[in-house]
């Protein structure tokens, strides 16, 4: 499954996975912009899988330096399992420890200090219907919110919905800037000596989970 439409080549498929370019450009429009080569894997299975599935899926989880976080948002178990898909990638050695409990909720510090940048992406918003849309919405707002994550909902019949200056494109732009800064800046914010104008990420570096 093609997760992200704005990718530049077609979805290549490597043991149920696939893989994909993006071109951007960092702080576009700065003193400060350069032009980056970013690989995103679109990682899929079931929260459910058998511990064989789950130790092939931690093979893209090495080195990533940000999470896409994909629902469906006609499907509420979807959007509640983005919590065992993030505990499963942020917490690749070891077991998830976040635990589901009667109210459907999860152990949210668990997310507190957590330092790679996540997206949570909506999809199928034209298929709520309107008279439900609000009370959708408002549940995945806080949903994002526990990330500490951007939110982007797409009607993904509409290319309009990321259009070149729309409030999701420069949302998704502004995530991208935080996973390279992540993957090449210092925390006091000064630029690792000795990377090019274009730079390669290492190893599949963005990871796109999604719960069909």
């Amino acid at each position: 499954m093609q997760i992200v439409p704005w990718l530049l080549n077609e979805p290549v498929e490597k043991s149920g996975e696939q893989h994909n370019q993006q071109i951007h450009d960092y702080k576009e429009g700065t003193p400060e912009e350069k032009t980056y080569y970013i690989e995103l894997w679109d990682v899929g299975g079931s929260v459910g899988s058998a511990t064989s599935v789950k130790s092939t899926r931690a093979v893209f989880y090495n080195l990533l330096n940000g999470i896409i976080l994909v629902h469906d948002l006609t499907n509420k178990k979807s959007s509640q399992n983005l919590y065992r898909w993030s505990l499963e990638a942020l917490n690749r050695d070891v077991a998830p420890t976040g635990v589901l409990v009667t109210n459907g909720d999860y152990d949210h510090e668990q997310f507190a200090d957590n330092q790679i940048p996540l997206l949570v992406i909506g999809t199928k918003l034209d298929q709520i219907p309107e008279t439900k849309r609000n009370e959708v919405l408002t549940r995945t707002a806080f949903l994002a919110e526990d990330f500490n994550a951007e939110e982007i909902n797409l009607d993904c019949t509409n290319p309009r919905y990321l259009a070149a200056g729309s409030s999701n494109a420069v949302k998704l732009s502004r995530f991208f800037d935080k996973v390279i800064e992540k993957r090449y800046f210092l925390r006091d914010g000064n630029q690792i000596p000795g990377f090019s104008e274009r730079k390669r990420f290492g190893g599949g570096t963005l990871k796109s989970l999604h719960y069909d």
